[in-house]
This record gives structure tokens, C-alpha cells and sequence, in this order.
């Protein structure tokens, strides 16, 4: 997705300027997005829940029902297109196609197998050729008898639906994955036991989407088990992001409560910043980034906040935002995303509240402040959310 940015202005010019982008729904009924939240039900299918974004002060509204999913959704993303959805359902070791309506509802319309068991989180390529979605076990390992997990490759076809996918074994607990916006380089939390646990690089053939390893990590097998090193990061790293600019690289680890910062190279290799790892608060569990690269955002499970920070640009340094460090939300924070057509909301799953916390970032300094009727109902227990623009536009609104 490519953001341009324009000059502050007021509301009512912002308005305008959306009418002649292609944004009319946003003029008409004041929708700026769609939020997507998935909710799990504990021993059956979890649920699909839409709700419309308000232009003006970012409050949710639910649209149509939930929509069943399969058991145990885990996590979702959103077409570069915005017009379709992919849910990750770790209970039968799946991913969900959805199809975005005119109105925001989402619609069912193919299920695919992953290409090992008990799925954990996924991410497109930035040309929106490829997903990828990490897995835990590889096939003949399991809970009982545990082993090395790996990553399903998906074609995307022209329609938005799944190609049969290939395989890359990884190490023993791949639990995160982001894809670079800009280059063709891809990276996975591997969540080994201390002190192997690490991020692991590859570089993503363009035309296949088959991943070969990057300088700095080695792929091999021991024993009849794969075993993975790359780019330490702590001792049980949890979420993983890039900036869109695909500079920097950020990694949250829950049992240290630190964020590490990794510049990325010319190769794609991984170079710890210099003055990492710095502080987060108690068991950050999601990790995201605005769509200008300014400012970056951490869920913290235990704390119940959301942590801001404003990334230096030269650097990456993340440093705590002059507007705020961290806001309370609910219980349980887990899932962050920024809806990107303002780019000014931001909206968080709580687990253990189920409900969805919206607060709104400044745009100059990064700091948070809770949106107006926050939090806002969910369905079941939400396990993770997602964003899309109201229509395919070529070009989205960012608040510089």
C-alpha cells in the first residue's frame, strides 16, 4: 500500500480531498475503514466480527454478524487490495479466505490446509504474491512428540484465492513473521529455548516466493530434526515488525520486557542497534508500526498498556513519545493494528476482557489518548484484529 501525504488542513477540507481520491462512502456515511477482530470459542469455531471506523473520532460500530470461523482463529491479514482477508485458525491448522463486501462484511470463501500443524501467524509479501504463514510442528511431530516447526508459502492468484503452497523447515517454535515493504526480504520469530532463541532472515525469490536463508542464518538438520540459528534477540521473543521504509526491524521479547531494535543491511542481514534493548512494560505480546515510520506501538499482556515510542529516523532508535509512554487500555492487550487510511487510529484486541480498545495517535508526537466510548464489545475471546480502507483506493489519507 502506498500512502501520500498531504497538508494538515480542517476536517472539512479533509473531506473534500477524500471525495476527489474516490473516497465518497467516507464522505457519505462518515466510514473511514473497517476493523476486523477474531474471537476465539473455547473446543469450537471462533467468529469473524466487522465493525465500521468513524471518520471523526474513530469509534467502532458493528456491521452484519459475527461470521464463523475455523477453531481457534489466531491471527489475521489484510490484502494489500483491502479487499480481502486471511485468518489464521490454529485448531484445525488452516487459513480462512474472506472477501471484504461494499458495506465491510467480510464473507467466507475457501478454506486451505496448512503444510504443517498447529498454525501461528502469517504475513503477505509487498507485492501481495505470497503469503506466509509459520507453523509448529512439521509433519510427524506434535504436542505428544515435539519437534521443529517451519513456514507454508501460498501463492496468491489473481482472484485472491490460495495455490497449493510449498515448505521451509525452521527451528522449534516459530511464533512471528513480517515481510519487507520495500525489499524482498522476510523474518520469523524463532522461539527457541533460551539462549537460541532468535529472528531468522531469508531472502524471498520474487517470481516462486521459495525463501533461501540470509548471511546470518543456517538452516540444517540434526538427528533427523531441523535446526535453526540467526540474529539473537533475547530470550523468548514474541512479535516481530519492519518499518515501512524496511530499515529497521523490531523485535518484543515477553519474558525480558524489552523491545531490540535490528537495522536491516544491503544483503538483509540483521545489525542489533547499538543502544538496545530498551524497556517495555510487564509481557509485551504485539508489536506494530504507523504508516509513516514515525512511530511504533507495543501491546504489553500483563500491564494492560499500550506503549508508544517515536522512532528516530536516521537510527531506528525507538525512544518513548513526548505525547505519552504508555496508556491503560483493558485486560490482556494482545493484537495492534492502525486503520491505513488516516492512520491516526489505532485499535487493540483485549483477551482477557473481550473487548476492542481504540485510542487515537497524535501525529506529530506519537502519543496515544483513548478514543471516545473505548473499549467497544467483541464476540468470544479476542485473539487478534485487523484493518482495511473503505474502498480500493490507489491512494489512502495519512495525516503527516
Amino acid at each position: 500500500m502506498k500512502f501520500t501525504r498531504l497538508s494538515r488542513g480542517t476536517l472539512a477540507s479533509m473531506m473534500t480531498l477524500a471525495t476527489l481520491l474516490g473516497l465518497s462512502a467516507c464522505a457519505r456515511d462518515y466510514t473511514v475503514a473497517y476493523l476486523y477482530m477474531t474471537g476465539s470459542n473455547q473446543g469450537a469455531a471462533g467468529a469473524l466480527t466487522a465493525y465500521a471506523i468513524d471518520f471523526q473520532q474513530g469509534s467502532l460500530v458493528r456491521i452484519g454478524s459475527p461470521v464463523p470461523t475455523g477453531t481457534t482463529p489466531i491471527s489475521i491479514v489484510t490484502s494489500p487490495n483491502g479487499l480481502f482477508l486471511y485468518v489464521v485458525n490454529q485448531g484445525d491448522s488452516s487459513v480462512q479466505e474472506f472477501a471484504v463486501q461494499g458495506d465491510g462484511t467480510a464473507v467466507s470463501k475457501n478454506t486451505y490446509k496448512t503444510t504443517g500443524s498447529l498454525p501461528t501467524a502469517a504475513a503477505i509479501d509487498h507485492s501481495g504474491k505470497f503469503l506466509y504463514v509459520t507453523y509448529t510442528y512439521q509433519t510427524g511431530f506434535s504436542a505428544a512428540t515435539p519437534g521443529p516447526g517451519g513456514i507454508s508459502i501460498f501463492p496468491i492468484n489473481a482472484d485472491n484465492s490460495l495455490g497449493t503452497p510449498s515448505n521451509v523447515n525452521v527451528g522449534n517454535k516459530p511464533v512471528a513473521i513480517t515481510a519487507s515493504n520495500l525489499s524482498n526480504f522476510v523474518y520469523v520469530v524463532d522461539q527457541e529455548v533460551s539462549p537460541n532463541a532468535v529472528v531468522l532472515g531469508f531472502a524471498e525469490n520474487a517470481t516462486s516466493g521459495a525463501l533461501t536463508p540470509l548471511s546470518g542464518t543456517v538452516i540444517t538438520t540434526v538427528a533427523g530434526k531441523t535446526v535453526a540459528t540467526g540474529y539473537a534477540v533475547g530470550t523468548t521473543p514474541s512479535a516481530i515488525a519492519e518499518d515501512p521504509t524496511s530499515r529497521f526491524v523490531y523485535i518484543t521479547d515477553q519474558a525480558t520486557n524489552q523491545l531490540y531494535g535490528k537495522v536491516v543491511q544491503a544483503d538483509g542481514s540483521l545489525l542489533s542497534m547499538v543502544n538496545g534493548p530498551f524497556p517495555t512494560g510487564l509481557f509485551p505480546l504485539g508489536i506494530t508500526i504507523d504508516p509513516r515510520g514515525k512511530f511504533l506501538y507495543v501491546s504489553n499482556f500483563n500491564a494492560g498498556t499500550v506503549g508508544a515510542y517515536a522512532i528516530d529516523q536516521a537510527t531506528g532508535t525507538p525512544a518513548n513519545s513526548n505525547g505519552s509512554t504508555a496508556v491503560p487500555v483493558k485486560f490482556g492487550p494482545t493484537c495492534l493494528t492502525i486503520e491505513p487510511a488516516l492512520g491516526i487510529y489505532l485499535f487493540v484486541s483485549n483477551q482477557l476482557d473481550g473487548t476492542v480498545s481504540g485510542l487515537k495517535l497524535d501525529p506529530h508526537n506519537g502519543g496515544l489518548t483513548t478514543i471516545q466510548n473505548s473499549p467497544f464489545p467483541g464476540s468470544g475471546t479476542p485473539t487478534c484484529v485487523a484493518s482495511a480502507p473503505n474502498g480500493s483506493h490507489a491512494t489512502q489519507i495519512v495525516q503527516p
